[in-house]
């Protein structure tokens, strides 16, 4: 079977998702798969490499340059080549597509959508999860719907912030107080997040997030801990036993997340049992909620009184050698080569199923 990698994109995460494509081409079982690089450009060109039998070396072999047959039959060392293609051309029988685009129009519903219309089985969530999965401002609505705690938040929109920034300030200074955390509402790994300690800050944190969406969440700050729990499955879903973010400083941004090392992952995390159950519990019902499928990453604050907010979904959160996913699971008892072998066939069978429905009908 063909599983068509897709990694990349046009969004701020594109170097982390190839680090994430490049982990999954070291672990993907090649007995039973020859994996197909499609790279997208930060310009949008979607360029399809040589087929892979075995992993690759280093991550930065998967940053493909447009070239011809004869280009990539020649490829030198330093240098790997891709055909330009368009995205109906990875249509194909037998054949299972892996996404690992963050950011929009990677885990925002957008190319899901695409998968939809080529109607090939994909990896993770589906359109509706992953549109509402990625975007903080209706998740939070929802989750608000089904009674999930959450911490008090504001949602700020370009219009009203050009136009009268007052009115912004009475509504974040009104409900909220310093400090507050401020997020593009589609957008992941902490890009353009920014924490704001008094009004200046505020408009700061603000204008940075505005450069990534027309839409904006200011959260109120808590002082708590980050907890994390891994889904796994379509119906029948399966939770991680808890990890911890834990900080050398009270926030951290995304080049501390993937390039300094500046956090500490503490798996498990030390929780009475209660509560453990209790974060698997709502992580479960968020994931219903928004209709996920295949994987999630469901984020929490715990304050020191045990008290639970959920801060997050992330219906495709990264396997970099950082990630907290895979690293969950692999201390719930699943390694990642398995874990990799797991979301294909969750893949395979949601399609199968969905099939099998259609034609019921």
């Amino acid at each position: 079977m063909k599983v068509f990698l897709i990694y990349g994109g046009k969004s701020a995460e594109h170097d982390v998702s190839i680090l994430t494509a490049h982990s999954i081409v070291k672990e993907i079982y090649y007995n039973y798969y020859d994996v197909v690089p499609v790279y997208i450009t930060r310009e949008g060109v979607w360029l399809q490499g040589e087929t892979l039998f075995a992993p690759t070396t280093h991550s930065e072999s998967l940053r493909l340059t447009e070239g011809d047959a004869k280009s990539i039959a020649q490829t030198e060392a330093e240098v790997s080549y891709g055909i330009r293609i368009t995205p109906a051309d990875i249509k194909s029988e037998d054949a299972v597509i892996f996404p690992v685009l963050h950011g929009p129009n990677g885990e925002d519903g957008t190319v899901q959508g695409l998968f939809e219309v080529l109607d090939m089985p994909y990896v993770g969530c589906g359109v509706l999860a992953s549109a509402t999965g990625m975007d903080k401002i209706i998740s939070k609505q929802l989750f608000q719907q089904v009674g999930l705690p959450q911490v008090p938040y504001v949602p700020v929109f370009l219009y009203d912030w050009k136009n009268n920034q007052e009115i912004t300030f009475l509504r974040c200074e009104g409900s909220l107080i310093y400090p507050m955390f401020v997020k593009p509402a589609n957008m992941g790994s902490s890009v353009g997040i920014s924490q704001a300690n008094n009004r200046e800050e505020l408009i700061d944190a603000i204008d940075k997030a505005f450069q990534y969406d027309r839409r904006v969440v200011v959260e109120q700050g808590v002082e708590a801990r980050e907890i994390e729990i891994s889904i796994l499955g379509n119906t029948d879903i399966h939770v991680s036993v808890p990890g911890e973010v834990v900080k050398n400083k009270e926030f951290y941004d995304y080049d501390e997340k993937y390039n300094n090392g500046g956090v500490e992952l503490q798996i498990p995390a030390e929780l009475p049992e209660e509560l453990i159950e209790k974060l698997q519990k709502y992580a479960m019902e968020a994931f219903r909620t928004i209709d996920g499928s295949g994987l999630s990453r469901c984020d929490f604050f715990v304050t020191s009184g045990n008290e639970i907010y959920l801060n997050e979904i992330n219906t495709l959160p990264g396997f970099t050698k950082f990630s907290m996913y895979p690293l969950l699971w692999e201390q719930t008892g699943l390694k990642y080569s398995d874990l990799v072998e797991e979301l294909i066939q969750l893949a395979l069978k949601r399609y199968s199923e969905k099939v099998d429905y259609v034609e019921i009908n």
